[in-house]
């Protein structure tokens, strides 16, 4: 780990210091939830770094209500009817 300095509002800090590794690894977690949904990198790039395996980080940010896939049951179905006639189509 390495030190970084950062301005934030003053209100912020009692925020940002955490009291134990569980809050260190929430508030290192959140931080690089961004790059995750932007996709600048995957959740298991971002694992590794967390140093978490990658089912660990998943059911980490299900946990904080932010799932692994945001689809709907109707888009997931649609998908799935997808899949099957283009299985159908190749055999």
């Amino acid at each position: 780990m390495i030190n970084v300095q950062i301005d934030i509002p003053e209100a912020l800090l009692p925020f940002v210091n955490p009291k134990d590794e569980r809050e260190q690894l929430l508030r290192n977690a959140m931080i690089i939830f961004p790059f995750i949904q932007d996709e600048t990198i995957s959740y298991g790039r971002a694992a590794e770094i967390l140093n978490l395996k990658k089912i660990d980080l998943i059911q980490l940010y299900d946990s904080l209500g932010f799932p692994y896939f945001n689809q709907t049951k109707e888009e997931l179905e649609e998908d799935l009817q997808n899949i099957k006639s283009v299985m159908r189509q190749l055999l």
